[in-house]
């Protein structure tokens, strides 16, 4: 299920579906690393809750809150580890 960048938590991988924004904004967003298919891990968010810090390709990336508004991803399942173990 979709949703926006700007939606996720900390700690939470998704990958990118589409960017939005227009002209300046879109623009430095793709050359930033924000593109289509690519992973992207939300590191933190800033005590205020703006910005949040992401992780893509490898370096991070500061964002605002209205700039991650125009980034839509696809959550990544992470599967939960309950200490259990199967045999």
């Amino acid at each position: 299920m979709p949703l926006l960048l700007s939606e996720m938590r900390e700690g939470q991988s998704g990958i990118i579906v589409r960017v939005g924004g227009k002209g300046p904004l879109r623009r430095r967003l793709l050359e930033m690393g924000l593109v289509k298919g690519t992973e992207i891990y939300v590191e933190k968010y800033a005590p205020l809750m703006d910005p949040l810090e992401l992780i893509v390709k490898g370096y991070h990336v500061s964002l605002r809150v209205e700039e991650a508004s125009q980034v839509i991803v696809e959550k990544i399942k992470q599967e939960v580890f309950d200490g259990s173990r199967e045999n």
